[in-house]
């Protein structure tokens, strides 16, 4: 039965705990609102999130995506808080097209202009980079030499190398957030709509230390930036797709360095970007930071709708496997996986359908081939009508796969609240 359509707009969502569902086909918001309202856990939901990458990747407009979300919103008669995020924003005309759909969750990704190696660099590099970059910061001589001592025993020492290497990693990432802060706080004042900002630094091979946390949040809060989750890159690996990979003990003791400097700088939540699957270390993420977090989900929802077409479309599967291993070479150049086709047997080794679903789906290096070759598929002239063909066909098996897989993830998270 249709219900009346009283679904709200998308609104920020302040400092409440929130997780965010990705949905790179218009089809997922059935199975992430079923899952939502199954868990029942206080966790606010971002049902409208995707990057200006993936909207290119599958021919999306940020009209469509909360379009999508906001029609099935509308079915159910929803009339709870919602979010909306425009990820990975880089550029004004990224910011004016979000703005315009009805965006107010703004990601900040400035990772174009990170110095990924500073981490590396040797004192002599430091002083020869620091030459020709120096004058693009006007922060550096407010740390030099500077003690910062913090709640919790945790003090930070911004001696001349700490500060030379935080200059030359995120001097110009830094001033092009606050570029891009201005920016959209102007589009946003124009329209009379409120808005939040979340800042994305975890694209780097190095996690970001103490004292470049704070250098970058103090700077943006400085400057006005509406701030309201930080995204730095933690220790451990965070695959695309995987749960995590690394110490979980040596990540929880830097987590908890990064909340005692966002509670005593904001107080403003921190951010677990490529957070899908990251079951294990849900529960200390929500406990340590004490529900300021956000989580951030985007493919995991595309995987786990491969299995509808795993199940009613077998053979549509091993076609999907078969060119997403064909192409997987060159796709997974912008993404921080460690599958290998080599250790993903070929399906037609693989007679059991079912099998092949657990083999791809249920096993890192499958999911990984699959994640990463999603925008090749969606625009492949058979395979992307025919998956979507597939998920119209079995909205049902669509929505219980979702459903399941994120009340495990909602779960997870409040175990630690």
């Amino acid at each position: 039965m249709v219900k009346s359509l009283h679904a709200r707009a998308p609104e920020p969502l302040g400092l409440e705990p929130s997780f965010g569902f990705g949905d790179r086909l218009g089809l997922a918001t059935p199975g992430h609102l079923d899952a939502w309202k199954r868990s029942g856990n206080g966790i606010q939901p971002i049902f409208a999130q995707q990057s200006i990458r993936e909207m290119q990747r599958t021919g999306r407009s940020p009209a469509t995506v909360i379009g999508d979300v906001q029609d099935v919103l509308d079915t159910d008669g929803f009339t709870e808080r919602w979010s909306a995020d425009a990820d990975h924003l880089k550029t004004e005309a990224d910011v004016d097209v979000t703005g315009e759909a009805g965006f107010v969750f703004f990601t900040i990704d400035p990772s174009d202009h990170v110095d990924p190696l500073a981490g590396t660099y040797d004192d002599r590099d430091i002083q020869s980079k620091l030459s020709t970059q120096i004058h693009e910061v006007n922060w550096a001589d407010q740390y030099q030499g500077r003690t910062v001592a913090l709640a919790g025993g945790l003090t930070i020492e911004f001696d001349a190398l700490t500060v030379g290497r935080a200059v030359i990693k995120y001097g110009r990432a830094v001033t092009r957030a606050i570029e891009l802060a201005h920016h959209i706080e102007s589009i946003m004042t124009t329209k009379q709509r409120d808005f939040e900002i979340e800042l994305s630094v975890d694209e780097t091979p190095h996690a970001t230390t103490p004292a470049e946390h704070f250098i970058i949040a103090e700077q943006c809060l400085l400057a006005g930036m509406k701030l309201v989750s930080l995204a730095p890159r933690y220790v451990g690996d965070f695959e695309k797709g995987v749960d995590f990979k690394g110490d979980r003990e040596a990540f929880a003791q830097s987590l908890q360095q990064h909340v005692t400097i966002a509670r005593q700088l904001g107080p403003y939540k921190l951010s677990l970007h490529s957070g899908s699957d990251k079951l294990s270390i849900y529960a200390d993420f929500a406990r340590i930071t004490q529900g300021l977090f956000h989580v951030k989900t985007a493919g995991t929802s595309y995987l786990e709708a491969l299995r509808v077409s795993a199940r009613h479309n077998p053979e549509l599967f091993r076609g999907i496997v078969d060119f997403a291993r064909s192409r997987f070479d060159i796709d997974r150049k912008t993404y921080h996986v460690s599958a290998r086709v080599t250790r993903a047997p070929d399906p037609a080794d693989v007679p059991d359908n079912e099998v092949l679903e657990e083999l791809y789906l249920d096993r890192n290096d499958g999911r990984q081939i699959l994640h990463v070759t999603f925008g090749s598929v969606l625009n492949h002239s058979q395979l992307g009508p025919a998956f979507r063909a597939d998920l119209v066909a079995h909205p049902e098996t669509h929505r219980d796969i979702l459903s399941h897989h994120f009340q495990k993830h909602l779960d997870a998270l409040a175990a630690g609240c």
